[in-house]
């Protein structure tokens, strides 16, 4: 089932929409927690976002956080154990099956894709 929320990336929005997100899976929940905090990190607090979670043709969930600036785009680290910070896009690419940033005039989109749960495999 789609979903749409349009909110302020402030730190009281995260649980809230975590609320929002309880019938989608933990990895849902958890990724897209990240996104926000990404982008009051990186773009400011009371950016304005819109989440997007959709279904995908596959059986997956494709969920998209879209926020006003193209320039601040989310760069993987690669941080040290004793780091506070840094892990944020290596959990999104450890649960995602794929993710990515789709870069307008005046936002960007970042996005990632989870595959349906009978879908994954054992190794």
């Amino acid at each position: 089932m789609p979903f749409e929320l349009s909110l302020l990336a402030v730190p009281k929005s995260v649980p809230e929409l975590r609320h929002h997100l309880r019938h989608h899976s933990f990895d849902v929940r958890l990724c897209v927690s990240e996104l926000v905090t990404n982008v009051i990190d990186h773009v400011g607090e009371g950016t304005p976002v819109t989440v997007r979670v959709l279904p995908t043709d596959t059986g997956g969930t494709r969920v998209e956080v879209t926020d006003p600036d193209p320039r601040a785009l989310p760069v993987l680290l690669h941080a040290a154990t004793t780091d506070e910070s840094g892990r944020g896009l290596a959990l999104l690419g450890a649960c995602a099956r794929r993710w990515g940033v789709e870069a307008g005039a005046d936002r960007k989109t970042v996005w990632f894709e989870l595959t349906a749960p009978d879908q994954e495999s054992v190794t």
